[in-house]
């Protein structure tokens, strides 16, 4: 008897050492052919432009502030305020216009002398080719400027490993509701 769990023992030792010899912290990576992702083909530069649009007042606000500034900054620069958004997407400044995607994720009053927010949000299209594809965007965005440069840092479906930037201009503030309406023309890189 002694034998035999000296015997089961001793498979179970092996058997053990023989998985944990595989588990070297190595195989978790590997080295794909680029083709199998879609990256054989020729890189595309693509432009779009569309229109988000920014309302925090009414009945159904497409933005809505989940934290507010921090009190010394409340009225100069929104320091320390996150503002959730899911914006819709239009192809015209009017917001009956045509509707192609909505703005979704966040911005963050990073700047404690200015208005300038951390912009974190995807363009998710929901019609045409691109429906069901993002884009990703994450930058500074200081709302004053006549003209804001964010970078793309990536997106999904026809836009997987995108890359570029966007320009956004605001077309339209209401100074008494905070209502905006922005214009983004992308230059997306993408395969």
């Amino acid at each position: 008897m002694s034998k035999l769990i000296l015997i089961l023992t001793a498979q179970i030792l092996l058997l053990t050492a023989t998985a944990l010899a595989g588990k070297n912290g190595e195989d978790f990576a590997r080295t794909i052919n680029r083709k199998h992702l879609g990256l054989g083909k020729k890189e595309k530069l693509t432009h779009l432009r569309v229109y988000w649009h920014d309302i925090v007042t009414g009945r159904n606000p497409s933005s809505i502030r989940i934290q507010g500034p921090v009190a010394k900054y409340s009225s100069s620069s929104y320091f320390g305020s996150i503002t959730m958004i899911d914006n819709a997407l239009t192809l015209d400044v009017p917001i009956n216009s045509t509707v192609v995607g909505q703005a979704q994720g966040m911005y963050v009053g990073a700047a404690q002398k200015e208005i300038g927010l951390l912009m974190a949000m995807n363009l998710a299209f929901k019609t045409g080719k691109y429906n069901g594809s993002t884009i990703t965007i994450l930058g500074r965005n200081t709302v004053m400027s006549k003209v804001r440069e964010m970078p793309v840092v990536g997106g999904s479906g026809m836009f997987r490993f995108a890359r570029g930037y966007v320009e956004a201009r605001t077309k339209l503030f209401d100074m008494k509701t905070g209502d905006a309406t922005v214009e983004s023309n992308c230059y997306i890189l993408h395969y």
